[in-house]
Order: C-alpha cells, then structure tokens, then sequence
C-alpha cells in the first residue's frame, strides 16, 4: 500500500520579532471526514463547502469512489458527492488516517462484495481489533490474520449488503473513533444500533459529541441515554448543503507561535459555538498566559505581556490531539507541567508520549512519560530558550510531531525538523501559512486536491 512522501529537514524559523498576523485556517479534517462518509449514504447529493484538502481527506474520497460514491472536486474547491451503489470488490488504502481505517469498514458492511483495507506500515500498528470484532458481532465476515497480524490492517470484509443492528457492546478505551465510526453508519442497519461503550476510559468524547451533531443536523434520530450508551435510529440520512468549519485543532500551532514570538494571531472564522476540541485552545492557552479575545474578526491569541510562558496541570481526555502543541509550549515555560489522561496517545499516528518527551529531551529539555501522560520540567529563563539547543527534530511520520517542532523552532535556533511533508496529513501548505505568519502576510489555508 501507501507510503507517506518524504521531504529534506527542513529548518524552523526563528521569531525576529513579535506577531501581528491573520492565517486563515482551512476546514476541519474530523468534520470533513464525517460529512464525506454521510454523503456517500445519504438520500441524495450533498455540496460540502470549505471542506479540507489534505492526505487524509483525499485517502478518505478515494475511499469511498471505489466503493461506488460519485465525488467531483469543483474548481473552488467545494465537494460534490452523488450517492450510489456500494459495492465490492474494492482495494481501501488507508494511510495513516484514523478516519479512514474506523469510520470506512462499518460503512464498507453495506456493500455487496469483498472490500480489503490496508495503509501505511505505521497503520498496521494502530489498533483496529474494535472495529474488526465489533463488525463480526454485527454479523459480518472479516478476514484478518495475515502474516499473523491479527486483529489490525490488513483485514477484508466480506459482506452481503445488509447489517442487522440491534445492540453491541465495545470497549472504546484506545479511540472514541471506534464508536464514531459505527455511530456513522448505523442508521443504515436494518435496525439501527444501541451501542454501548464499557472500559476504564473513554478518550475525545467531544468527538463523539461532533458525530451525533452531525447525523442529527442530515435528519437522523439519535440519542445518548447515559454518557456512555448512544443510539442511532434507522432511517434516510439527508443531503443538501453544508459548510465546513475551519479547522480548530490545526489552529494549535499558530495561537502557540503567538505565546512563544509575542505579539498577536488571528485566525478568521471561528465559530461562536463548535463540537471542536480545538475550542479548548481558549481556555487552556489563558491558563499559560495568554491573553484571547473574540470578535467578528475571529479568535485572537495575544502572547504574555512579561513574554513568561507558564506551566500547567490539566487532564486532555477530552481532546489529546491538542496535547503536542501543549507540550512544546510547556519545553519552553518558567514552570512545570503535567498533562494526564492521554494514555491512548500511545496507539496514534505514532506513540505520541514517547516521542513527544524524547524530541523534548533530545533538544535539551526535561520530560517524562507517565502511566497517561508526560510530565516537562523548566530549563528556560524568560524568553531566550536557555538551556535548550538546535538539533534534529523527528517527525516520526506524524504531522503534530512536526508542527510542535516548529512551535519551539520559534525559540531555540537550528531545530531542523526531518520529514515536514508529513503535515500534508491534514494540512498541505503548512510550511506557506508558517511562513506568511512569520512576515505578516495573511495567507488562506484552504489549497484545492
């Protein structure tokens, strides 16, 4: 299968001076994934405006156009997507989007022939064994097991069309995707789904909460009868138009850089209310001191006036994407920082905790892993990076690895970043929106496929 491109270290610039910049973010990959899996089971045509371009959201379109969903790209970048026969036999290429390995296969139950998925070496050790036993719980055929890789890609589904429902119960512990991506379906089983998650802990429930806003606003009845049981009822799912939030957790890097350079980011478009998890940039950035403010302009990070990051102790289960741009700000803060909750940050795009603290320490900081989260101890005066150094930044085929480099690459001279092609995953012209930052230059985010 796929593998990711490669690109030459690429060296993060340092801030000369403080920010005033506007960067227009483009859409939310966890919103444009959801919707593309909607349309391709709605009742009729969906126009998806603003939505994401990126590798994930093209493996995700590529995805679905071999199960028989018809997609047009239009030239302003909108997406069109027609409704068909699902169908096999297909070929799913996954890459290293979560998206496409959870929310496809319980979809791909509702074509007629066998579908295989597989994706990048680094997806064949991201866990799929909920998906895979949910399905066959379900009822339906899946061969996995090759080479002995049970329970992960590869694994093809061999279905007849047509899913029953009822009732499942799963342990969700590692990803709420795995219940997103059979929330998305389930309206499409003959008798919908009560599903029900039982385990030690449920990661990102905020996406959770996305799923069911997006199926309830395309007409679907849902319901979450207690906080860890939902239900889907049967019935069409509707088409129509719908407009793409910006991408919030993509925001990360660029309210940071404002905290970490001085001065002020913009980003346009932010939405008063959202199911994003990014929205907790707010809260979490005033609390290492940032100063953030909301007008019809968008959300405005303003760096500390005493340019004094602080450390914090938070819990970021609700969104552990959010926890590379934390940690990165906190290798460069006057104080110490424990971030928790975030165990299931370990069957990532990568195991984010241990490269997260050995990137930190490789550069001279002090992080830790612990049992759930990492644990990062000062070495900075002020503003002037003391006590950390340049050198080599690993991405290990991770785009948030990448862009928290670059976060302290505003800081600490020479930190060359290896393989920044890897931010393509979801945002392709990351090094040009990086860049118009950096000059004052406003430059959009929302580059066509």
């Amino acid at each position: 299968m796929s593998s990711q491109s490669y690109s030459p270290t690429w060296s993060a610039p340092l801030a000369s001076r403080p920010l005033n910049a506007v960067v227009a973010l483009p859409g939310s990959k966890s919103l444009t994934n959801r919707e593309l899996v909607l349309s391709a089971l709605a009742d009729s045509p969906t126009l998806l405006t603003a939505p994401l371009h990126s590798r994930d959201s093209a493996l995700m379109i590529e995805a679905l156009r071999s199960l028989g969903v018809g997609i047009e790209v239009l030239a302003n970048g909108d997406v069109s997507i027609t409704p068909g026969v699902l169908r096999g036999p297909a070929t799913i290429d996954c890459g290293l989007a979560g998206t496409v390995m959870r929310f496809v296969p319980p979809l791909a139950t509702l074509a007629v022939g066998p579908i295989a998925f597989d994706g990048d070496l680094g997806a064949r050790r991201r866990p799929m064994h909920v998906t895979i036993d949910s399905l066959r719980a379900l009822g339906v055929e899946i061969i996995d097991g090759v080479d002995g890789a049970v329970g992960s890609l590869p694994f093809t589904i061999n279905s007849t069309g047509v899913v029953r429902g009822g009732e499942l119960t799963i342990d969700a512990s590692a990803s709420s995707q795995f219940v997103s991506g059979l929330l998305l379906s389930a309206a499409r089983f003959e008798q919908g789904l009560t599903l029900r998650h039982e385990g030690e802990h449920l990661p990102s429930l905020p996406h959770i909460e996305m799923t069911l806003d997006t199926l309830a606003k395309r007409g679907v009845r849902v319901s979450n009868p207690s906080p860890t049981v939902w239900r889907v009822e049967p019935g069409a799912i509707a088409g129509g138009t719908v407009a793409i939030e910006p991408d919030l957790s993509n925001a990360g890097p660029f309210l940071a850089a404002a905290m970490v350079a001085g001065g002020s980011v913009t980003l346009p478009g932010w939405p008063d209310s959202t199911t994003q998890v990014g929205d907790e940039f707010d809260g979490i950035l005033q609390q290492m001191g940032a100063r953030v403010e909301r007008s019809a302009a968008g959300l405005t990070v303003h760096g500390p006036a005493d340019g004094v990051i602080r450390g914090l102790d938070i819990d970021l289960g609700i969104g552990g994407e959010l926890t590379p741009v934390v940690a990165a700000l906190a290798a460069l803060a006057s104080s110490p920082t424990r971030i928790s909750g975030v165990a299931h940050l370990r069957g990532h795009e990568t195991d984010r905790l241990s490269a997260l603290a050995a990137e930190i320490n490789r550069i001279g900081g002090i992080a830790r892993e612990t049992a759930d989260g990492l644990e990062i101890d000062p070495v900075t005066n002020g503003r002037d990076g003391n006590g950390l150094h340049g050198a080599q930044w690993l991405s290990y085929e991770d785009h948030r690895m990448a862009t928290a480099g670059a976060i302290i690459g505003l800081r600490v001279p020479a930190i060359e970043i290896e393989n920044i092609a890897t931010t393509a995953k979801t945002m392709p012209n990351f090094t040009e929106l990086w860049a118009g930052m950096l000059s004052g230059n406003g430059v959009e985010g929302g580059a066509t496929a």
